[in-house]
């Protein structure tokens, strides 16, 4: 009885707290309730920032410095705690916060508001916040924003690296901006997932390599994931990204034994392949050398005729570019590959450079 008439007392608490008599709620039953649930999620590189939080509505009231006074903590939501959680390390305006889950309040002024990230996130509202409590506190500027009847949390302007997350209920917008350190925050995750399921394939160390090669960050450790790669299954894949991160390394000679050793794997198409990645990295002589090669070992293959017209175009006949590009768009596979070869054979005819 005890039991039953605290939580008795509790809700009557909440019911006056929310200010209105007008919905039944309850604790022990799930019933609708005038401020309803939200979780919004927004990914940055690999890292997972996550919002759930209830929903007011202005409804007419006036909100800013009237329901929600300045200069006080606000829940930033209504009922529970508002939280945030980030899976990995962020900057929250510039200032470091820790991977976790926190209890989002707010401090709103007419021309300055302070956003607090509580380590204590499974209250209810702001009633018991305690500053000891605070992981990190930042000062942003609202802005105008068109009307949103109900409080709304959304990701602006994503970037590669960066968010921003804005709070938007009634003509007010408060925005901080969120960021990673992406690169540091996969090298370390890769440690990590190199020690479950995919350290037994070849292709989850080549990939972890690729990821550094590509971004040009633990080069060293680049080399080792291939090196692991190699040993687990010895391919074209693997000794041709091997051979890139040694040259990216500045081991030339190293490099052109590895290439070597990985061409003497490779099928046709791979060998097509491997000259355009030879185009892209600006070793255009190289590759034109690959693709003469490859035409006179496997004339019969669409695509080395592809290769020739790219040699053809390079030395400005391209009377017998398109013509050897026309042959390739005849074998080449109705996937979408046709269509862009046929684009590449219009280029040729109007006497453009296709290896530009």
């Amino acid at each position: 009885m005890r039991k039953l008439r605290s939580i008795g007392l509790v809700c009557l608490a909440s019911w006056l707290l929310a200010g209105t008599l007008s919905y039944a709620q309850s604790f022990v039953m799930d019933l609708p309730r005038p401020s309803q649930h939200a979780v919004v999620t927004q990914r940055v590189g690999i890292t997972d920032i996550t919002i759930s939080y209830h929903r007011p509505l202005a409804n007419g009231r006036k909100i800013w410095d009237g329901l929600v006074p300045y200069g006080q903590v606000w829940r930033a939501g209504a009922n529970e705690n508002t939280t945030i959680s980030f899976s990995d390390p962020v900057t929250v305006e510039g200032k470091p916060l820790d991977r976790g889950t926190y209890g989002l309040h707010m401090i709103p002024t007419a021309d300055q508001w302070t956003v607090i990230f509580s380590k204590n996130y499974t209250s209810w509202g702001s009633f018991t916040y305690n500053e000891k409590e605070d992981a990190l506190r930042v000062q942003v500027k609202p802005q105008a924003s068109e009307m949103h009847n109900a409080l709304t949390y959304e990701f602006d302007d994503p970037k590669d690296d960066s968010t921003v997350v804005t709070l938007r209920w009634e003509k007010v917008a408060v925005p901080f901006n969120v960021s990673v350190d992406v690169k540091d925050t996969v090298a370390a995750s890769l440690h990590n997932q190199l020690r479950g399921l995919p350290q037994y394939s070849w292709f989850g160390w080549d990939d972890a390599a690729n990821y550094l090669l590509t971004n040009k960050v633990d080069l060293e450790d680049a080399l080792k994931y291939s090196d692991r790669s190699i040993q687990t299954e010895e391919r074209f894949e693997n000794l041709s990204t091997k051979a890139r991160v040694l040259r990216a390394m500045n081991k030339t000679d190293d490099a052109k034994a590895m290439e070597a050793k990985a061409l003497a794997k490779a099928t046709p198409l791979q060998v097509h392949m491997f000259g355009r990645q030879l185009q892209a990295d600006k070793r255009q002589e190289e590759a034109f050398a690959i693709f003469r090669t490859n035409a006179k070992n496997h004339p019969n293959e669409w695509f080395v005729h592809s290769g020739l017209a790219r040699v053809y175009c390079s030395q400005g006949d391209f009377d017998n570019a398109a013509k050897e590009m026309k042959i390739a768009m005849q074998g080449a596979p109705d996937d979408g590959t046709k269509a862009y070869v046929g684009s590449l054979v219009k280029r040729l005819e109007a006497k453009d450079d296709i290896n530009k």
